[in-house]
């Protein structure tokens, strides 16, 4: 039976793992038991991804970065280079707190930057976008754009991940949003 995926000879799979149509996972990854990847997706170099994690459909994950258990990762998101994640807030090497775990959740349409850190137990709305090295210490409503250390809301990003002046129309597909209870919405 042919594989309707590519992983790299480098690349290690555990058993139970679920990797959809059209995925390719690149050079030394280790993906672990019980995880589920969508179809379309891209798994670059030198990824690690935990215990039963579940990644969407057309999820980018670019190189060095390690998707811990507990992270969800919906579809259509990006994850830049050396992307942190973390899965305990007060870790110690000496405890073991894996029952401290905290569910990380990045929604649908989520771009995240190169170096950016993402602390555990945080929701990353729909289509927010995340600039480079910035870190995000709580959650983010759909649509911001959130920048700096700690991160904060810096404006609004449309659909198409074009970041909105004043006039909050799109440049890229002409669409008009407006602010209503600090939520971006379409027209």
């Amino acid at each position: 039976m042919k594989k309707l995926y590519f992983i790299h000879e480098s690349s290690f799979i555990d058993e139970n793992v679920k990797i959809g149509a059209n995925t390719k996972v690149w050079h030394f990854c280790h993906i672990s038991k019980g995880s589920k990847i969508g179809k379309n997706c891209v798994i670059g170099q030198n990824v690690f991804i935990g215990n039963n994690v579940n990644i969407g459909d057309n999820v980018k994950i670019q190189n060095n970065v390690s998707v811990y258990e507990n992270v969800e990762i919906k579809k259509n998101v990006f994850c830049g280079p050396s992307v942190v994640f973390t899965n305990v807030k007060t870790p110690r090497s000496f405890i073991s707190r894996k029952n401290e775990y905290l569910k990380t959740i990045v929604c649908e349409g989520v771009s995240l930057g190169a170096n950016a850190t993402i602390l555990c137990g945080i929701k990353i709305g729909k289509f927010c976008m995340v600039g480079a090295g910035a870190l995000i210490t709580k959650e983010c409503i759909p649509h911001s754009l959130m920048i700096g250390v700690p991160a904060s809301q810096k404006g609004w990003v449309s659909y198409s991940g074009e970041i909105l002046d004043e006039s909050l129309i799109c440049p890229r597909d002409k669409i008009k949003y407006f602010i209503k209870n600090n939520r971006l919405k379409e027209k």
